[in-house]
C-alpha cells in the first residue's frame, strides 16, 4: 500500500472521521490485522476558520500548501485534504502534486453519476454552497446542482460551526437539515450531496425521501484507499 497523506484539522471530528474510515477500508480490502500507512498533518481549525470570515482565501492557501509540503517530504504518494470546505484554496496543491492529489470534487462526482443522478443538491458550509468553486467543480462532470435558499443555507451553516464542529448533535438539528433536503427534492433534485464531513455525522443513511445520499467523505476515503492499492 502507497502512503496517504491527510491534510486535516478542519475540524478534528472530521479528520478523526477520515482516519476511522481509511483504517475500515483498508482493513476490509486487505483482511486480517491490515490498516492504513496514514500520515496526518492536523492544523488549528481556529486559525483557518479566522481566515475564512476575513476572506483572507490566500493566505488560507499558502499555510495549507505549506503542511501539505510536510506530508509529502514524510513519504506521502496520496494526499487528500480532509475538508470540502477548503477545496476553494485547492488548486496549488493540484499544481503541485498533480494526480498525487484526489480532489474531492472529482471522487464525489464520479459517484453521483455511477449511480445514475444528474440533478443533485448541495449542502455544506455556507462558503461552499454560496461560493461558485465546488459547485463549479460538480458542473464540469456534467451535473446539475442546485443549492438551498438562502435561508436555508444559514440555518445549515451556523448549525455546521456552532455544534457539529464542536461535537454537538442535536435532534432538532437533524429534523432541520431533514426538512432542507425534502425542499431540495421538490426542486426535483434526485440526489443530495453531503458536502461536509460533520453532515455525514449527523446524517449517517444512505437515502432519505426516495433521494440518494451521498457521504463526500466516504467517497473520498474509498477513492484514497483504491489509489494507495492501485499499482
Amino acid at each position: 500500500m502507497r502512503r496517504i497523506g491527510v491534510l486535516g484539522g478542519m475540524s478534528w471530528e472530521s479528520t478523526a472521521e477520515y482516519y476511522r474510515l481509511l483504517n475500515e477500508i483498508a482493513a476490509k480490502q486487505l483482511g486480517g490485522l491490515h490498516s492504513a500507512d496514514l500520515l496526518v498533518r492536523s492544523v488549528d481549525f481556529a486559525e483557518v476558520e479566522e481566515m475564512q470570515v476575513a476572506g483572507e482565501w490566500d493566505r488560507a492557501g499558502e499555510r495549507l500548501a505549506e503542511e501539505a509540503a510536510t506530508l509529502s517530504d514524510a513519504g506521502a504518494e496520496v494526499i487528500v485534504l480532509a475538508t470540502n470546505t477548503m477545496h476553494k484554496v485547492a488548486g496549488t496543491l493540484e499544481e503541485t502534486y498533480g494526480d498525487r492529489f484526489l480532489h474531492l470534487g472529482d471522487t464525489t462526482a464520479a459517484a453521483v453519476r455511477t449511480a445514475g443522478v444528474q440533478k443533485v443538491g448541495l449542502l455544506g458550509t455556507g462558503f461552499t454552497m454560496s461560493q461558485p468553486f465546488y459547485a463549479d467543480r460538480l458542473r464540469s462532470h456534467g451535473l446539475e446542482v442546485t443549492v438551498p435558499n438562502e435561508t436555508d443555507q444559514q440555518r445549515v451553516h451556523r448549525i455546521i460551526y456552532e455544534e457539529l464542529c464542536l461535537g454537538v448533535f442535536e435532534k432538532s438539528s437533524r429534523q432541520a437539515y431533514l426538512e432542507v433536503i425534502d425542499r431540495l427534492v421538490a426542486e426535483g433534485c434526485e440526489g443530495v450531496i453531503l458536502g461536509c464531513t460533520e453532515i455525514e455525522l449527523l446524517l449517517p443513511m444512505e437515502s432519505y425521501a426516495g433521494v440518494r445520499l451521498f457521504p463526500t467523505t466516504r467517497l473520498h476515503c474509498e477513492a484514497a484507499i483504491e489509489a494507495a492499492l492501485s499499482a
